[in-house]
């Protein structure tokens, strides 16, 4: 007789992560393109103090990743954080920060694939029409190496974050002739209180940990390779983002107007309009891979939504050969065009709708850290830090301004949408 296969073996995901893979996903989560913007701008509000703000957040980093690597390798899942905080305060709560992730995608995406694109654009003389249809062609290509499963995409991804790792440390390689310590003087022009204000704008460098929990289900051996991939991953871009900020500031490669292209200006002192083209190869690179792994994560939360009977049943239909959420990947899709059309004929401006999934990233962590005080109260070090991540995101909440409210609202459309359906199990019964 032939082997018989179990419903439960035939809608579950894959386990094809291993940990070069999950170290990958890590980092191009995390490096996006706040290497390409911030080590500048941060440099032109604290001087070269803005250093001590790059030190305090490489080591603050860690206990967010220890937070999340701890929880995917006790409760691997798709559902990520939303499952953390199910298990450690019940359905509604977790319900609901599964779908501030999922609503975060849909706009974060196009924004980084629009990024992108810009990049090259400037080099080209490229105008609207052609940007625009650039940055689809990279939201194509992530869906489509989601649809062929996280292997194809994960194996892209260690590729790709390779090369942004080379090309980071050619940057750095390439300004140290030109690195001198009198661009350390004065240490901090503006004060010791612009240090604080520097170290609030890197925070936005550090999001990403929460995405790869949502790949968690597919992890080979999750409860060694979890914790390890996240040890790794805050190491290698702490590293990275240092040495980057550092020789922004030694090279002084900021201000007068060319802070926010500052990692361009530093390579460009030794390599010339040359390294214009491998800053826009490198930007081409970060966006595509962090849009992969969010576009991965956000297929399998909607996955997960399913399961759960709190989103559309089409949200949980898996691909008959490959395994993978394409009911997930469709919806996104669809969203992808939206808000590509909304940014394309400036009915809403970048920098005012990437405010929206900053905030539902936000809202985000803190539930996961909440839900880490409570499942991780049996380790020291697993309490420490979430207790840690905790108060640094809930601090940050409040100067979110009017975008504050966004994840305001998806909450409390989920709770009428769980109310809706109990009303209407109550009127079956």
């Amino acid at each position: 007789m032939g082997k018989t296969t179990s419903r439960a073996e035939t809608t579950a995901l894959a386990k094809t992560l291993g940990l070069p893979q999950i170290v990958a996903l890590y980092v191009g989560a995390v490096i996006g393109s706040g290497v390409l913007l911030i080590p500048g701008l941060a440099a032109e509000k604290a001087g070269p103090a803005s250093i001590l703000a790059w030190l305090f957040m490489s080591v603050l980093v860690v206990p967010m990743a220890i937070t999340m690597g701890l929880l995917s390798a006790r409760f691997p899942s798709a559902g990520g954080v939303s499952t953390f905080v199910r298990n450690a305060y019940g359905d509604r709560f977790g319900n609901m920060v599964g779908w501030f992730f999922l609503l975060s995608v849909p706009m974060g995406a196009p924004i980084l694939s629009v990024t992108g694109a810009n990049y090259l654009a400037v080099l080209l003389h490229w105008g609207e029409a052609q940007t625009y249809a650039t940055a689809a062609l990279i939201l194509i290509a992530v869906l489509t190496m989601n649809v062929f499963g996280m292997n194809v995409a994960a194996r892209v991804q260690t590729i790709v974050v390779s090369l942004i790792i080379t090309i980071l440390i050619l940057a750095v390689v390439a300004a140290l002739p030109h690195a001198t310590t009198a661009n350390f003087v004065p240490f901090a022009p503006n004060g010791w209180y612009s240090v604080i204000q520097a170290a609030g704008l890197l925070f936005w460098c550090f999001i990403g940990w929460e995405a790869v929990t949502h790949l968690s289900e597919e992890f080979v051996d999750p409860a060694k390779n979890a914790i390890r991939g996240v040890l790794w991953s805050a190491g290698l871009v702490a590293l990275l983002y240092f040495s980057v900020a550092f020789m922004t500031v030694a090279t002084h490669s900021y201000g007068n107007g060319i802070s926010a292209a500052s990692l361009s200006v530093m390579i460009q002192l030794t390599l010339g309009p040359a390294g214009g083209w491998i800053v826009a190869v490198t930007a081409l690179f970060i966006c595509i891979a962090t849009a992969n792994a969010y576009v991965g994560a956000a297929s399998r939360i909607a996955y997960s939504l399913a399961q759960e009977n709190v989103a559309p049943h089409w949200f949980g239909i898996l691909h008959a050969k490959y395994r993978t959420p394409v009911g997930g990947l469709l919806f996104l899709a669809l969203c992808f065009i939206v808000v590509l059309c909304i940014l394309y004929f400036g009915w809403i401006d970048l920098a005012t709708l990437i405010e929206l999934p900053n905030a539902s990233f936000i809202a985000t962590y803190i539930g996961g850290c909440l839900a880490g005080v409570r499942l991780l109260c049996d380790s020291r070090i697993g309490r420490l830090a979430a207790v840690t991540s905790l108060l640094v995101t809930a601090g940050l909440y409040p100067f979110l301004g009017w975008s504050a409210l966004y994840p305001i609202a998806i909450a409390c459309v989920s709770l009428l949408w769980e109310r809706r359906k109990r009303a209407v199990l109550a009127d079956r019964n």
